[in-house]
């Protein structure tokens, strides 16, 4: 596979959006994991994951300064 160049302004642009969306989802979290289950249609897939898979992003982007990526999921 060969590697993908993303300008600098792109990558920040990513990152940012994966912050908010990150944010969205812990500011109302009964209620959006409640429609991503509905959504996704499988148990195995919450809103912690999601969160994980954004964190991750985040992370290979360069954008993880608060170290999300390896902290425990946060309890209800």
């Amino acid at each position: 596979m060969s590697g993908l160049n993303l300008a600098l302004d792109h990558a920040v642009e990513l990152t940012e959006l994966l912050a908010f969306l990150n944010a969205w989802l812990t500011s109302d979290r009964d209620q959006l994991n409640a429609s991503l289950h509905r959504y996704v249609s499988h148990p195995a897939y919450d809103i912690d994951q999601l969160k994980a898979d954004l964190a991750r992003f985040t992370f290979l982007l360069g954008g993880d300064t608060d170290g999300e990526l390896f902290q425990p999921p946060a309890t209800p």
